[in-house]
């Protein structure tokens, strides 16, 4: 079935489905599907099917979303279309798409309409809306989740195989998990919000919604980039997609730290989701959360709020009543932050940071549940703030300490609630938690959305590299998963391959501080194969790489097993003098793992 992206595009270029036919049974999907409350607004379908038509006229080749059809979340700007951010008296009817909008048609995608949300984006729910409460195709009695909620639903519900949310606090991630699909949230400024009406404006993202990691890779890699008119926007570009690591270090909290309010179910999917990380070959390594959630108390307890209040204070004084009550009592706080505390809060959480980084410096990337639990629709309403505000538990420090996160499905409960975890890196890393969480996605082998589609075999990733690129051979602490891998990931270096050296090499202990290995070629014969990982970096990064390499190591040409020959690190003769020689161990993990366990 052409359900997923990358299925409708490979469709459409076959010519066994055209653009118009897919667009058409969106429509159709839409009318029978029959909940009013996804949608606020609807383009005309003959409009939409007439734009995809003329997308023959392109070359399609070059259209890598060729005729997908897109929601789109209603406080982003989508030309002749009202934004109204869930409030009627806010609408206006912009005259230009929102940035990510334009680029999303030019690459071949069409904006069937504008979804509906829980109001100003403020809420993790999905039902602070004027407009209804989309209904969980999951289960009926869920509340949707927030604040993209009709976003989340259309792709859950197969109306489109891909849709526009924002994300501040969760909003592009609570309601994945929710709905059984992916959440994708970007490194802030990788995307630019020109057009996006703000929430947090030095906080939102724009987010996306899809069936698979794939999916929502393609659209990240056309709206990424930066916009001159969108001054938050950052020069940051997304780096491609390489195979699962060996030695991949995921950071779990320390026991006890992980908070399920009593929800023992959830518990239970969390720990099964922990196995199949290390069924995957994951080491899992425990870091300190605590700090993470002051940072997430900072978000709706400090002064960001002022800037969910700045958007809205002008309506506020004068049409209090056309805002959701919930929403009104939340963003009316913003009126009394003084610029003291503005201060206070920022000193602190630069402190956080710091303390952030740390939890990152032995690991890829943290692992946790995308939220604690799950709510109904009733129980929500019944005690609105208090529910809302655990929902956020493992998502409202995200945006503050400037992390990517991306949310996987991982399991459906057996009291049908699904349950999916987040996996969050540094800023950067969008590619690198896109390249783990397809394989985890596959491993999970659950169907997709609320319609139970197959989860289709993973494509080969293309390992070819940029012309901007040039590779480099590593033998020992930048190998993924150990100590200095992360220097290679901040220089957005992507791994290419793991393999072998030909059997012409000495790997040695070298006598340094801290300990370093060296790798020497010697005569045919007289050595070992020696395991490296083959990784990417743009032409400006590896100078910069390279002229970092301290003393005795040098850059020169590795011969790999197959002949091939790569640039890499290497020691000359004259600096093995009282080292140990390692070779048995065929690589420097394997010496390290067994020093480890010596220890």
């Amino acid at each position: 079935m052409t359900e997923t992206v990358a299925a409708i595009v490979a469709a459409h270029r076959a010519g066994s489905q055209s653009p118009a036919q897919t667009v058409a049974r969106s429509f159709k999907r839409i009318r029978e599907h029959n909940d009013p409350a996804i949608f606020i607004s609807l383009r005309e379908e003959n409009d939409a099917i007439a734009e995809a038509e003329r997308l023959a006229a392109k070359d399609t080749a070059t259209l890598p979303l060729y005729g997908v059809p897109v929601a789109v979340k209603d406080n982003i700007d989508v030309a002749g279309l009202p934004t109204t951010a869930a409030c009627p008296a806010y609408a206006y009817t912009p005259t230009r798409d929102a940035a990510v909008v334009a680029r999303l048609r030019q690459a071949g995608a069409i904006i069937i309409g504008k979804t509906n949300l829980d109001q100003f984006a403020t809420g993790l729910v999905g039902v602070r809306s004027p407009y209804g409460i989309p209904i969980n195709p999951m289960r009926a009695d869920l509340i949707p989740g927030g604040s993209s909620s009709g976003s989340a639903v259309a792709v859950s519900a197969g109306l489109v195989p891909l849709s526009l949310g924002t994300d501040t606090a969760g909003s592009g991630r609570v309601p994945a998990m929710l709905n059984n699909i992916v959440g994708l949230k970007p490194s802030l400024g990788l995307v630019p919000t020109a057009g996006v009406v703000p929430a947090c404006r030095t906080l939102d993202c724009v987010s996306v919604f899809s069936l698979t990691v794939d999916d929502a890779v393609s659209a990240l890699s056309v709206m990424a980039g930066p916009d001159q008119s969108d001054p938050f926007s950052r020069n940051r570009t997304l780096s491609r997609l390489s195979p699962f690591p060996q030695g991949l270090r995921l950071g779990v909290p320390h026991d006890g730290q992980l908070i399920f309010f009593g929800d023992k179910a959830q518990e239970a999917a969390y720990a099964a989701a922990l196995e199949r990380w290390r069924s995957l070959g994951a080491t899992l390594v425990s870091f300190d959360l605590e700090p993470f959630y002051e940072t997430a108390r900072l978000l709706y307890e400090g002064p960001w709020v002022a800037e969910r209040y700045l958007v809205i204070r002008n309506l506020l004084a004068s049409s209090p009543d056309a805002i959701h009550p919930v929403t009104r009592e939340i963003t009316i706080a913003g009126s009394r932050i003084s610029a003291a505390d503005t201060f206070a809060a920022l000193y602190r959480l630069q402190t956080l940071r710091r303390t952030a980084e740390h939890a990152f410096s032995g690991v890829d990337a943290l692992v946790l549940p995308t939220a604690p639990t799950a709510y109904s629709t009733a129980q929500v309403l019944a005690n609105p703030i208090e529910l809302n505000s655990r929902l956020g538990t493992y998502t409202n420090f995200v945006n503050l300490l400037d992390l990517c996160g991306l949310a996987l499905p991982s399991a459906i409960r057996p009291d049908e609630i699904p349950f999916g975890i987040t996996l969050l890196a540094p800023a950067g890393q969008d590619a690198l938690l896109a390249s783990i969480g397809r394989v985890f996605q596959a491993q999970t082998k659950l169907t997709l959305g609320a319609k139970g589609v197959a989860l289709p075999p993973l494509d080969d990733i293309d390992l070819a590299l940029t012309d901007d690129e040039i590779p480099i051979a590593v033998v020992g602490a930048h190998l993924s998963g150990m100590a200095l891998n992360g220097e290679l990931k901040e220089f957005n270096g992507r791994l290419i391959e793991a393999t072998s050296t030909a059997p012409d090499y000495r790997l040695y202990a070298l006598s340094t501080t801290p300990q370093k290995p060296g790798m020497l070629r010697v005569e045919a014969g007289a050595g070992t194969s020696i395991e490296l990982e083959v990784w990417a970096l743009p032409a400006v990064a590896f100078a910069k790489f390279v002229a970092a390499i301290p003393s005795p190591l040098s850059i020169g040409t590795v011969r790999l097993k197959d002949g091939r020959g790569v640039k890499g690190f290497i020691v000359e003769a004259a600096d093995i003098a009282g080292a140990r020689d390692i070779s048995a161990f065929g690589g420097w993990r394997a010496f390290m793992a067994k020093a480890a366990t010596s220890a």
